[in-house]
């Protein structure tokens, strides 16, 4: 495809508005050309297949919900791309939630006095290091330790999801320098 007329040419808004109308063949064609970039799409957030097949019918049922406000019915495929990834997105992101936690460290009642008071200081030292931050770097990090996923952290940093890592990264090398 080399420009949005190509979509036009292809008889996609036309199987867009027959489908609108009920046209069960219209809307079996457009599963049939769609289905297998949303397989992609999901396959390609690391989902297992119940995952993506989960992923694919959740689209597929926006695409139904929303079919009337759809503006450009010729423009469904980026629409259901575009759909598909942030429907792989959020299962990701609750995939990772439900990733048991690592076991938590000896409790103080296991640990010696001068074990206590080392970690006491050390939590101090964590905590005006991060008071010490720039706000943005603050906000970041006490998202990621309340996120499981970048794409929850860019949504709520409005920023894109690609810059989400290498942000994380200054912020904490600027805390490691913090506390020496």
């Amino acid at each position: 495809m080399q420009d949005g007329t190509d979509e036009l040419q292809d008889g996609t808004d036309e199987l867009m508005v027959r489908a609108r109308d009920g046209d069960g063949a219209a809307w079996a064609r457009l599963v049939e050309r769609y289905s297998g970039m949303l397989w992609a799409i999901a396959r390609g957030h690391g989902l297992n297949d119940a995952d993506a097949g989960d992923v694919v019918q959740t689209t597929w049922l926006r695409l139904v919900e929303g079919m009337d406000g759809l503006r450009v019915p010729a423009a469904v495929g980026g629409w259901l791309a575009t759909t598909a990834r942030h429907e792989s997105a959020s299962v990701a992101c609750r995939r990772a939630r439900d990733v048991p936690a690592e076991p938590a460290p000896a409790a103080a009642a296991d640990r010696g006095p001068a074990e206590v008071t080392i970690a006491r200081e050390h939590l101090g030292q964590v905590a005006a290091a991060l008071q010490a931050l720039p706000r943005r770097c603050q906000m970041l990090l006490r998202l990621v330790a309340q996120a499981a996923c970048y794409a929850e952290l860019a949504a709520a940093l409005q920023i894109p999801l690609g810059s989400v890592g290498p942000t994380r990264a200054r912020c904490l090398a600027t805390l490691r320098r913090l506390i020496g």
